[in-house]
Parts: C-alpha cells; structure tokens; sequence
C-alpha cells in the first residue's frame, strides 16, 4: 500500500509508530511478537567499515551465524570423535544445512550482487569501501539490505529519491514480485500505480483507505467529497428547520413539549464539520517573450572537473517550441550540461552561443542552499523582482501559501517544500522564455506536483526538464535527450515512447559503422527508406548473432545449478536419516562431498 498526503501531515510518524521510534499518546499498535520490519528512511544513513558488497551481505545474520557453525562443525567431524557425540555433531550439522537452505544460503551472494546491479552498482563498486560513497549511494546500501534480507513488511519512505530511472524501473518491477508486504510513502505517482494494490491518504490527522490505483483515488476522493458535502448541507437543512420551528412555537404553551423535544434533538446531533481541504498553491506563468528558433547552441562542448571529463565534445540544438526532457544515469553529468546552458559553466573547450531575445531561469536544487538565509521569504523575492511593488510581490507569496506574516520568515528556517515554492516563486517574477528545471519537484508533495504540472503544460515557452517523475516527463516533453558516456542524443517523444520506440538504439553499440548512419535519426517506419530498413534488419541480426552463445551460456548454467543444487538436497536429507549414522557410513566423506558440491552451486552462480 501506498500513504500519500501533503508534506508535513505526519507520514513518517506513522512509520515512527510502526517501529516504536514514537509511542502513541493514546490507542494501541497491534503487532506479532516475532513481526520482521526493513525501514528505509528519508535521512541518509552513513556505514563504514565494509565493502559494499559485504555490508549487504552482513544483514544476513542467520545465515552468516549458521556459516560460522557449518564451519566448525565440519572441522569437528574431521577430528576422531566418540560414536555418540560423532552422531549428535553430525544430527546438529544436518539440522542447519536444512534452515541454511531455507534462508537461501547458497545463493545469498549471487542474490545480492544482483540487487546491488539492479539498483546500479558496477562489480567494482561492490568492492569499494561503503564510507567511499556519497549519501545517496548510502542509501541505495540501505535499500539494498533491505530487499536481501526480505522482512516480513518493509517499510520505505520516499525510496525513489536517489535513485536515476533505469534503478527505479529496476525497483518497480522487484517490488512486485516480492513476497514482503509493503508499505511505502512516495510523491511519485506511476511509481505508487505500479507498485501499490491501495492507497492510504493521511489528511487532518486521519487515514483513509482507497483501493486501486492513484487515478481510482482521485475519483472516489471526488465522490466522496460530494458526498460528504451533501450530508453536511442535509444536516445544517435539518437544523434550520429545527431551529426555524422552535422560534415559530417557543411562546405557545400548547407547543411546549415539542419545542422541549426539538432542543433535546439539537444537543443530541452530532455536528458534521464541513469538509475541508489542505491549502493548495497555484500559478501559471506569465505569457513569456518570443525568441529567436534557435534559443540555444551547444558546439562541440566538453566540460570537466580537473582530470576527469564528464561532458565531450556536445553538439545541441535546442529550438522554439521544444520542451525536452534530460534522463540520464545519476553522476553522468546532467546538473553539468544544465549549468552549461544556463551559462553558469564555461565549457574547456567549443561553445555555447544563446539566441536573440532568449531570457533564462534556472531553478536548481543547488540553488536552494544558495538562498540567503538572513533574507525573509519577501526580501528574496524582491531581490530577483526588479521594479515589481510590495502589494504585487505580496499577493504571488500567497498563491505559493506565504500569507500574512509568512511572508516575515526568515529563509533559515525553511523546510525544502517551502525553499522549493520560493524558488518557483522567483523564476515566476523573472518572465522568462527558457526554464532550466534541475528536479523542481523533488520536495514536493503530490498536490504540488500536479500544480506545478499544469503550469507548465500551460507555459508557451522553452522547457528543459531534469526529472525522475515519469509522469510529469510524459505530460511535458516532445523530445527526450539521453546523456550517457559524456554524450548526448535527441529522440522525439515523451518518456514512453522513449522506452517503448527508442531505447533499442542505446543498447551497446555493436560492431557495424553504417549503424551509426540512423541509430539517432527519428523517422516513422512508414517514411523509411529501403537502405535505412535494409539496415534496421542487419542491425537487429547482429545483435541475435552475439546475444545466441551467451543466451545458451545461461540456459547451460541453470541447468547445472538446478544439478548441483537437487545433488546438495538429496544429501542433506541423507544427513538427516538416522541411519546413516547407525550403518558405519563414512560421515567425513559425506562431509567432503558436501563442501564440494557447495563450492561447486557457488561458483556457477558467480558465472551465472
């Protein structure tokens, strides 16, 4: 299940409930004794000491402790022993080769490399030291720990914040086939279709359950609105009517005992509050100025940090009327080439030449820190303004719900919902006709991002838009660049047609120059030509070609996997018969055999 609701209505409290982090100041929480509970929080989480790969490993107590037993039992039953306590070592040994095969001991290290490629990590990350890692890499170690060890409910409060769109993808898909249960508080809305069965909203206090999706909740929340409005005015009817008798008979006597009864009814009746809502912030912007059709040119530019390029050599065109989308792994260098076209950056090397007339508003999560924090939220408005009036400055502050003397609050004492307003708020005065938006949305909650997604469907300008919210991307974007190797590439489209037409094409680049001649090029199927289909299918045969051996490499090791594995079981049930230690069998050798067939299923899951 999925718990929505606007930033600040008490979400990880409830998390804080769950874990006994915060006790309840009255009612009970309710849960079995032995309840096995994986938390992510929002905060980062900071480990050292370990690799990554063995940090992941290590939540896996259990089986690390039964490893440790394994391995000193097997030495024992090496030693001369007498015959009772031979049997009682090798009856324990059997005992936890069986609970070790149910934790998934044998292949606990191929699972959890797979996690940890999942959520993006290289083979030699895994072997980096965890304090090595910056915070949100952290926190992909934490996420990763979690789904190892696989509790009986996992709780996971905004998961998607840290992590680039193939690991979310990645996550989505794991999250489903998952036997945990889930409970997972996220702004972000595909993510909650595709991963919840309901929604919990936590509004005023109070939780309400809406099964199905998140455009399902919006529809019942629609009816039940009306419906509880229409209760309400019902009620306050009756009580005119009530209240319009009583005044009409309270002087006759012969009325005396209805009237009497009338009151009664009154302080009876529970009083129904009308309904409310949270308030919301609104804005359009204004009508921009038109520019040049060529608002931006990047020519052959590369940008780098001392020795380390992280852009080369980008040719970008960026025209009136687009509205583009940067996806790209995180660290691949997106904020890089957003600062390079808001001029920001200077490039090492070719150029950036901007178009006549072309205004830019940068919004950047960078720039939330640059905020100044002995400035109130109106001083910082007025310092980006210009000529605008305190009245005019005053009335958009409370459409981005800085009202009255909010507007006196120092930026200090901010949280990153409110920065993020008063950012919004500034690029708004600007009237630019070019948004750079490096994640504009990620500390706010869904009402906000459905805000901030009408204004720009409705804005006329030039967008480029660095997101995670896939559903925003695919309201916004007519064209989608990916970034990967320091390179950039154009594909018409929103986010889903960039996965369900273009993707393909980034594949690793096979050995074929001419490919190169339509990989970036957008043309319908129906407009191609006989030499770019001809092409297309040579493309497409190669890739068959070198996918077949490593295809049948797969299908081979699972088989001997499979193998190794019904070998290991038959053998830990024999270790499980009394009989075997009652008919002399040679228990070392079975002991040898044992660890051979485990080096064996480890070693082709490495492969594998």
């Amino acid at each position: 299940m999925g718990i929505i609701g606007a930033n600040g209505s008490g979400k990880s409290t409830v998390f804080k409930l769950l874990l006994n982090l915060e006790h309840p100041d009255q009612g009970q929480i309710s849960k079995p004794k032995n309840l096995r509970l994986g938390y992510l929080p929002q905060d980062v989480l900071h480990f050292h000491g370990k690799t990554v790969l063995d940090q992941v490993l290590d939540v896996a107590e259990e089986v690390q402790a039964i490893e440790a037993e394994l391995s000193l039992l097997t030495n024992q039953l090496e030693q001369p022993l007498p015959e009772a306590e031979l049997t009682a070592v090798a009856q324990r040994q059997s005992r936890l080769l069986e609970e070790y095969h149910r934790l998934g001991g044998y292949d606990l290290e191929a699972r959890a490399r797979k996690v940890l490629a999942g959520l993006g990590f290289t083979e030699k990350d895994m072997d980096r030291q965890v304090e090595e890692m910056s915070g949100g890499w952290a926190m992909r170690v934490a996420l990763a720990r979690i789904l190892l060890a696989e509790p009986d409910l996992i709780l996971l409060d905004e998961p998607t914040n840290h992590l680039d769109l193939d690991s979310l993808v990645w996550l989505e898909e794991y999250l489903v086939q998952i036997t945990s249960s889930l409970m997972l508080v996220s702004h972000d809305r595909v993510f909650l279709d595709r991963v919840g069965h309901r929604l919990l909203e936590l509004e005023h206090g109070r939780l309400t359950s809406y099964p199905g999706n998140f455009q399902r909740y919006l529809e019942e929340k629609e009816k039940r609105l009306k419906s509880q409005w229409a209760a309400y005015r019902h009620q306050q009817e009756q009580i005119r009517q009530i209240k319009r008798f009583i005044d009409r008979n309270r002087a006759r006597k012969d009325r005396a005992k209805q009237v009497q009864g009338r009151l009664k009814m009154l302080d009876k009746m529970e009083m129904m509050e009308p309904p409310t809502s949270p308030d919301r912030f609104a804005f359009t912007f204004p009508p921009p100025s038109r520019a040049a059709k060529i608002v931006l040119e990047l020519k052959k530019a590369s940008k780098g940090y001392g020795d380390q390029p992280v852009v080369s050599d980008i040719d970008l065109t960026i025209q009136r009327g687009d509205r583009l989308a940067l996806i790209g792994p995180n660290g691949v260098g997106k904020t890089t080439l957003v600062r390079l076209m808001a001029g920001m950056l200077t490039p090492d090397s070719g150029e950036l030449v901007l178009g006549s007339g072309v205004r830019i508003a940068y919004f950047a999560q960078q720039q939330l820190e640059l905020l100044n924090p002995q400035q109130t939220v109106l001083e910082s408005l007025q310092s980006v303004a210009g000529d605008l009036g305190q009245g005019r400055l005053r009335n958009l502050l409370g459409g981005f719900l800085f009202r009255k003397d909010e507007v006196d609050k120092l930026v200090s004492v901010l949280s990153g919902g409110e920065r993020s307003r008063l950012l919004l708020c500034q690029i708004l005065v600007q009237q630019a006709n070019f948004l750079l938006l490096d994640e504009p949305n990620n500390h706010l909650d869904i009402q906000g991002r459905r805000v901030l997604e009408k204004a720009l469907e409705a804005y006329e300008g030039v967008i480029c838009l660095v997101s995670h919210d896939r559903h925003l991307i695919n309201a916004i974007a007519n064209k989608v660049l990916v970034l990967t190797n320091g390179r950039v590439e154009m594909f018409h489209g929103n986010y889903d047609d960039y996965q369900e037409v273009w993707k393909q094409r980034l594949q690793p680049t096979l050995p074929l120059p001419e490919i190169e001649s339509y990989r970036s090029e957008t043309i319908p199927a129906s407009k191609k030509s006989k030499e770019q289909k001809r092409l297309e299918a040579k493309w497409r045969n190669e890739l068959s070609r070198m996918k077949a051996p490593l295809t049948k490499r797969l299908e081979s090791l699972e088989q001997v996997i499979e193998e190794v594995s019904g070998r290991l079981d038959e053998l830990n049930h024999l270790l499980a018969k009394p009989d075997t230690y009652e008919n002399g069998t040679d228990l070392a050798a079975l002991n040898r055999k044992y660890s051979e067939l485990k080096n064996s299923l480890e070693k082709h899951n490495r492969q594998w």
